[in-house]
């Protein structure tokens, strides 16, 4: 059968195999599947999507729970592929790398040897190699309309952050807030995430023009970006951290305004303990580090009591990043910076 390769958008997201019989109860239908299968020597189920990776910019990654072939692949944008293999692992070759961090989808229908089909719709970013070195910078945490909560980054290196992902534990565990768009920055760049949007003029500054976006708080001389809508996803008590399109992390930080109670949240307990695997967050001065694991305690969050609308969270920008608590303060009253270098007076 002939490979289709080339642009088709597609509405539906389904798996399905074609039954000959209808059967009116489970237990019907678990019976005579059964009984298919004895006749028939395989399985009548559909094969399972696991996951998609993107290895290069010039290849894509799908696995399944059985093997496959693959009876038709489509790409929006489309794209021209070089070869196609099938397996548990099927894997395609584009003829020309993809722009790192490019988001594309992906629409293929796969057959196993029992001639189950399975229908998969999965959006994708393609592989970016280059991005850049960076931290994050300065966090709001409340919010006094017009002024938004925020993530500040700055860059300590020219890269690409298409892929890069923001994660808040206390919003979703899973999920991200925000996704980057491929954007070339430079060293030293400002980059903040708005974390509502709540003016029609507060636009995403992914080209040259960094004076682009209007709205509260807009800096014309750092990158702005809006996440839309008017979701609180932040707050003083959270797990922040950037990760990578292999989920390693780029930079994460513990927040905590009453430290005995976050740290029995499992969620805010499994997210200290990834940071610290990754050694993106170290022991603060006099905590606890067990012989085999260390796994942040209370004592190792960053103590947010004291943040307002105007009194930000801050790295200290005059010394190494050091993965601890020791990095942050409170800056003084009026003294939030979005977009710029972070004030040296301390609340």
């Amino acid at each position: 059968m002939k490979i289709a390769y080339f642009g088709k958008t597609i509405g539906l997201v389904f798996s399905a195999l074609l039954p000959a019989f209808f059967f009116s109860t489970c237990a019907g239908a678990a019976a005579a599947e059964a009984a298919i299968e004895q006749i028939l020597g395989t399985s009548t189920e559909a094969p399972v999507f696991i996951a998609c990776r993107t290895p290069s910019s010039t290849e894509i990654e799908f696995e399944f729970s059985r093997p496959v072939e693959v009876m038709s692949l489509y790409f929006d944008p489309p794209q021209e592929v070089e070869s196609v293999s099938g397996g548990e692992l099927v894997k395609v070759n584009f003829t020309q790398a993809l722009k790192g961090g490019e988001k594309f989808t992906a629409d293929l229908l796969v057959e196993d040897e029992g001639e189950n089909t399975l229908n998969v719709l999965i959006p994708f970013r393609a592989r970016n190699d280059r991005l850049p070195s960076l931290v994050m910078n300065e966090i709001r945490t409340e919010y006094s309309k017009p002024k938004v909560e925020f993530v500040e980054l700055r860059t300590l290196e020219a890269g690409n952050l298409g892929a890069l992902r923001l994660f808040i534990t206390g919003h979703s565990p899973v999920k991200p807030v925000f996704e980057f768009p491929p954007v070339e920055v430079g060293q030293g760049e400002y980059i903040v995430i708005h974390l509502r949007k709540l003016e029609t003029e507060s636009l995403d500054e992914d080209g040259d023009d960094l004076a682009l976006s209007g709205g509260t708080e807009s800096s014309p001389t750092a990158r702005d970006f809006w996440v839309p809508g008017s979701t609180k996803f932040i707050h003083k008590t959270d797990i922040i951290y950037l990760l990578d399109q292999d989920d390693r992390v780029v930079d994460g930080i513990l927040m905590s305004e009453t430290p005995d109670v976050w740290w029995t949240k499992s969620e805010f307990a499994e997210a200290a303990e990834m940071l610290a695997s990754q050694e993106a967050w170290l022991p603060s001065e006099g905590g606890e580090v067990s012989e085999s694991l260390y796994i942040p305690g209370p004592a190792d969050a960053v103590a947010s009591k004291g943040g307002t609308t105007t009194r930000t969270i801050c790295r200290d920008e005059s010394i190494e990043d050091g993965n601890t608590r020791e990095d942050w303060y409170i800056t003084a009253n009026s003294s939030a910076s979005p977009g710029k270098p972070n004030s040296v007076k301390r609340y």
